[in-house]
């Protein structure tokens, strides 16, 4: 089973269990843009089933890459449960694990008020070649800042990878591979809202503006 095939099986998936489509009336997202479109991770996030599924088709995709990592983190607190139940699955592929080889680590939502810097920011820190994971990237901040917290505890960062980019321009007119290739780390996107959005039929007046937020925010346009 390669990537090259499951892909597609992969965006099927995203479209099946509605983790990408439309609003009759637009929404504000962290950016401050109005989108008549989403992309939301958290029902899968919450089906064991499904979750299971998106960390074996993320453990192919690494496979593809022909990276070598030992550690899984997820960006907090979207990417939190992929991070663990991957990292999970990663090591009990090793068949000569033992204890001290591979850390479960996850970022805390809220930082402590009080102790370290590594017990303020996560529950066991990262180490080895670390995986940075985000289930949406837009604007790439959180992934950003994230890369930011660990580069303080020279955290070795291999790879970011995205669940699903929304493929738009920054504000800063960068992309979210280019300002996160900019940190040093390469960014890789499992999904596209490039090639999912067009698979999908929203209703004429919705995907006009859909069309017209590509021309104005988007990596590139879109057609329905």
């Amino acid at each position: 089973m390669s990537w090259e095939l499951e892909k597609n099986n992969f965006c099927n998936f995203i479209i099946e269990n509605r983790v990408i489509g439309f609003f009759n009336e637009p929404i504000t997202l962290k950016s401050g843009r109005k989108s008549y479109w989403y992309v939301n991770w958290r029902t899968v996030a919450e089906d064991v089933y499904l979750l299971n599924s998106v960390s074996d088709y993320l453990l192919l995709y690494v496979k593809h890459l022909r990276l070598k990592p030992d550690c899984f983190y997820g960006v907090p607190e979207g990417a939190t449960k992929i991070g663990l139940i991957t990292q999970f699955k990663w090591a009990f592929q090793d068949k000569k694990i033992k204890p001290g080889m591979y850390t479960l680590s996850m970022g805390r939502g809220k930082p402590k008020e009080h102790g370290d810097l590594k017990d303020k920011f996560f529950l066991g820190i990262p180490k080895g070649n670390v995986i940075l994971l985000e289930d949406t990237t837009t604007t790439g901040g959180s992934m950003l800042r994230t890369i930011d917290d660990l580069a303080k505890l020279d955290v070795k960062i291999i790879a970011a990878i995205g669940l699903t980019n929304r493929n738009e321009i920054r504000d800063d007119g960068f992309t979210v591979k280019e300002a996160i290739n900019n940190k040093g780390v390469q960014y890789h996107s499992m999904s596209d809202a490039t090639d999912l959005l067009p698979k999908l039929k929203p209703n004429p007046t919705v995907a006009t503006h859909i069309e017209n937020y590509f021309k104005r925010y988007g990596k590139e346009e879109i057609k329905f």
